[in-house]
């Protein structure tokens, strides 16, 4: 048996796709015996041997993830290894990891390893053009990593998600070049109706006790908002992490492609014009900053990986407890500031009020037990090690930390952006006692003094030492129109600078009615929703044939117009909503 034993590996994801790139990672999947075990074997003596050995750096092995992973560099490349125990004593060197016959006698995370393999073969399967559909997948993926919406774990879109999105399109454009399958991939999503499901075939009902994704029957599946079914048994929903506010975010941003499409269809813009890259800190005007500090860098490795994972968690959170009326935009990037003289990292989020929302005068939202709950979670994290904090805080547009922005400094409007403002606001007012009155600049009113934020900033007590920053909830204002208490950044910064504790810095405010409609999005320049869901795509793929080019749609604006009241406070203008 020893001299038999044996072990495979297999590739998927980008790298079995042909669509990887410089510094893409590696998705592999070692697939070994039925005595070999994941527990035990894999993630506790393979792990000991790759420890020691010199080519291996930033070992991080993750047991307790959807599907268990081990990650690491080898001689500086990224390699996500898998590992699934198939029930035979000898696993055969020509092993068709496609047949069904892989899946008896193993448990739901084996399934879920192999189905990265099993799911990568059927799409190239299952494509009518494998060349244009890699080049379209390419294209794609770079658009998404520029626009900010490439990334599972926060709620976006992953390589998978976006490989099965490709792979429909080629479905119902199979002669189409990849600059056509670019325009129509933006047409035919702009408009589908989710939660419709998006799917390359029919789900297999085989019957090996595997649970398939069907909202009929489960209750959770009918909760998925944005489903991505895989065409490998099991089918499940390869984007059960999607949110209402992530899908919002995408959504705006399929406009923006298709709306870039059609003016270069027109010859009125170039194709560098879809790329240009999302002004995440320009578009909002509140932010939650999450700083994440450990003792070292191999410490922040493990525990930033932890915090990032759970950052979509934040999401639901504060979705549930303001009933869907305040929005979250996590944004898929870590931003490091330099300066610190500890492990240091931090993530942002955009906040903004649903669009068409009533709002009450004074009207608030308190997430600070959102957050609290949040970070509660977070503590919870089995590996947790002295020196490893987290600091959650609300911030406003002009308190953007300048390490954020790769100048260094925080760069002026983007003249696309500007001119699609513009265009949005053309012939916008708002209506006061008084009569018609246009509606403020944007950036006139984001120059707010500090007098008309009668704030209070949690002061730092006499007795702290120099490793603990005491939380202080201190709040100002007169009848419902409170004003929130902001962290004082200053303070936060020095404790970050010291090394020191700032979990219990993180005193979460009230977002106030402030948080409104996205004023300075230029980038989404159009924000309301699609009108063409008569004929829009049903996720039963009655999409027909692929000279079609049925899925035009009108769109219109959803704008929110707000304007400032005599005490400096946000009052609603007219809501101009969009009936489908």
């Amino acid at each position: 048996m020893v001299e038999d034993a044996n072990a495979l590996i297999f590739t998927f994801g980008s790298y079995r796709l042909g669509v990887h790139g410089p510094g893409a990672d590696i998705d592999a999947l070692c697939v070994g015996p039925s005595y070999v075990s994941r527990e035990e074997d894999f993630f506790f003596i393979l792990h000991n041997i790759l420890a020691e050995m010199e080519e291996v750096t930033e070992l991080q092995p993750v047991l307790d993830a959807h599907v268990p992973v081990m990650k690491f560099k080898f001689d500086g490349l990224s390699i996500d290894l898998l590992y699934a125990s198939i029930s035979r004593l000898v696993v055969p060197e020509d092993l068709d990891i496609s047949d069904m016959s892989v899946l008896n006698d193993v448990d739901e995370p084996t399934v879920r390893s192999l189905n990265g393999c099993r799911v990568a073969d059927q799409i190239l399967k299952l494509v009518p053009n494998v060349e244009h559909f890699c080049t379209t997948l390419r294209c794609l993926k770079f658009w998404a990593k520029r626009r900010g919406v490439y990334s599972n774990v926060t709620g976006f879109l992953g390589g998978v998600n976006w490989a099965l999105l490709v792979a429909r399109v080629c479905q119902l454009y199979p002669n189409a070049v990849p600059s056509m399958l670019v325009s129509r991939f933006f047409r035919v999503y702009t408009m589908w109706r989710w939660p419709n499901p998006v799917m390359l075939c029919a789900i297999d009902e085989a019957e090996l006790g595997f649970s398939v994704w069907d909202p009929r029957k489960n209750r959770r599946d009918k909760t998925h908002h944005m489903p991505i079914i895989t065409p490998a048994y099991p089918c499940m929903n390869s984007s059960y992490n999607v949110s209402t506010s992530t899908l919002r975010v995408m959504m705006d941003q399929f406009q923006y492609g298709n709306t870039i499409c059609e003016e270069v269809e027109l010859n009125k813009a170039q194709w560098s014009a879809l790329f240009e890259p999302y002004l995440f800190f320009e578009s909002y005007r509140n932010y939650l900053q999450v700083d994440i500090v450990a003792a070292n860098a191999d410490d922040l490795l493990a525990w930033k990986g932890w915090v990032e994972s759970r950052l979509r968690q934040l999401t639901l959170m504060i979705e549930r407890d303001t009933y869907g009326k305040l929005q979250c935009h996590p944004y898929p990037h870590e931003y490091v500031d330099t300066s610190k003289p500890c492990a240091h990292c931090a993530f942002f989020m955009g906040l903004q009020r649903k669009p068409g929302e009533v709002v009450q005068e004074g009207q608030q939202f308190d997430i600070r037990g959102s957050v609290e709950e949040f970070k509660l979670s977070i503590n919870m994290y089995m590996f947790w090690k002295p020196g490893m904090e987290i600091c959650v805080s609300h911030i406003r547009r002009k308190q953007i930390p300048p390490y954020v922005f790769p100048e260094g400094y925080k760069r002026t409007r983007h003249p696309r952006l500007a001119s699609q403002q513009r265009s949005s606001e053309n012939g916008n007012e708002y209506q006061t006692g008084s009569g018609l009155k246009r509606k403020k600049d944007p950036e006139s009113v984001d120059q707010d003094g500090p007098e008309k934020r009668q704030s209070i900033s949690p002061q730092k007590q006499d007795s702290l030492s120099p490793d603990h920053l005491a939380p202080s909830s201190v709040r100002s204002g007169t009848g419902s129109n409170v004003e929130p208490v902001i962290p004082d950044k200053r303070v936060l910064n020095q404790e970050i600078a010291e090394g020191g504790d700032v979990s219990n810095s993180s005193v979460i405010t009230s977002v106030t009615s402030e948080v409104g409609s996205c004023e300075d999005v230029g980038n989404e320049s159009v924000a309301g929703s699609s009108e063409g869901n008569n004929g829009s795509v049903e996720g039963s793929n009655n999409l027909v044939s692929s000279q079609s080019d049925s899925c035009d749609a009108d769109s219109q604006s959803l704008l929110e117009n707000r304007h400032l009241d005599g005490n400096g406070a946000f009052q609603d203008g007219v809501h101009e909503e969009l009936e489908v």
